[in-house]
């Protein structure tokens, strides 16, 4: 699996106290949050007068400020530009020490942090920001309502083996839903499009959003399952995160009408099938590229 990155935000210069005379100074680079049974990424930069201090060796080891959880021993991994990381996993979220042993040619310097490990807020960071439990299960709903109105129209539309297959079809998607995995795929695809509109300077407007609002209030109005199932989440909970939900889509629609609008200048020929083809193409292609460049972490 590729290995994401999220450089921490807002992360403070701590006090350090160090073992002998250096200007060797850390700063926390990559937060650290307590995942229950999983490590976290923590990654710190060490600086001097002159900058970036690169060809460290650095060991450290955990312990409990206020208890005693036994101690955890990592090596940092030298990434480059000054920065060093680490995979820990501690037993619980609080506030540990850190002692730091830091190799400077040949020379072994301690440093020492208290830090608070605080317990992850969510499921994912997309840079620094955080996909959260409550983000999944409403993906999980939204895909649900989806497959129940999609079910019921079956019902109307086909009779005996083909109605059985078409029902079928839609509860192995039921079943799809369920896996964590598919919905967080789905979040970090729309969000990391919609952050590429904003950095093209698109905007979704209050306008294009109520616009879009209105017209799937309509849509689920017309269905008795949408409406008997947005009354049981909540209907001001539902539209609240629909609204959210449309603004991400209206950057992410913006883009890939830019898109569209590039292959029919460069195939003038081509019939509307093969330009939308094409876009889509070119569409999935810039979304793999737009994910690789996000600070992405899976928790």
């Amino acid at each position: 699996m590729k290995k994401w990155w999220i450089f921490g935000i807002g992360s403070l210069l701590l006090l350090l106290v160090a073992c002998g005379s250096d200007n060797l100074t850390l700063k926390v680079d990559k937060d650290l949050y307590f995942k229950q049974n999983k490590p976290s990424t923590f990654a710190i930069k060490v600086t001097d007068d002159d900058g970036p201090v690169e060809d460290l060796k650095i060991d450290a080891t955990f312990s409990m400020v206020e208890m005693d959880h036994g101690k955890e021993k990592v090596t940092f991994t030298e990434e480059g530009k000054g920065i060093y990381s680490t995979e820990v996993q501690l037993s619980m979220a609080g506030k540990w020490e850190i002692v730091f042993n830091i190799n400077q040619n040949g020379k072994t310097i301690e440093k020492v942090i208290k830090y608070d490990v605080k317990e992850a807020d969510g499921v994912a960071m997309i840079n620094g920001e955080w996909i959260t439990k409550e983000d999944i299960e409403f993906y999980r709903f939204i895909n649900g309502l989806h497959i129940a109105i999609n079910r019921e129209n079956a019902k109307k539309e086909y009779k005996g083996k083909e109605l059985d297959e078409k029902l079928a079809y839609w509860d192995n998607q039921e079943k799809l839903v369920q896996d964590q995995n598919q919905l967080l795929t789905q979040i970090i695809r729309l969000r990391s499009m919609a952050l590429l509109g904003e950095e093209k300077g698109y905007k979704a407007t209050s306008a294009e959003v109520k616009s879009e609002i209105d017209n799937v209030r309509k849509q689920y109005e017309e269905q008795k399952v949408a409406k008997d199932m947005i009354q049981d989440y909540g209907e001001k909970k539902f539209w609240d995160k629909e609204k959210k939900q449309y603004k991400l889509i209206i950057l992410s629609q913006k883009v890939q009408n830019d898109l569209i609008s590039q292959v029919k200048k460069e195939n003038p020929d081509v019939n509307q099938q093969e330009i939308l083809y094409l876009a889509q193409k070119k569409y999935e292609d810039l979304l793999v590229s737009q994910i690789n460049s996000l600070d992405i972490e899976i928790m």
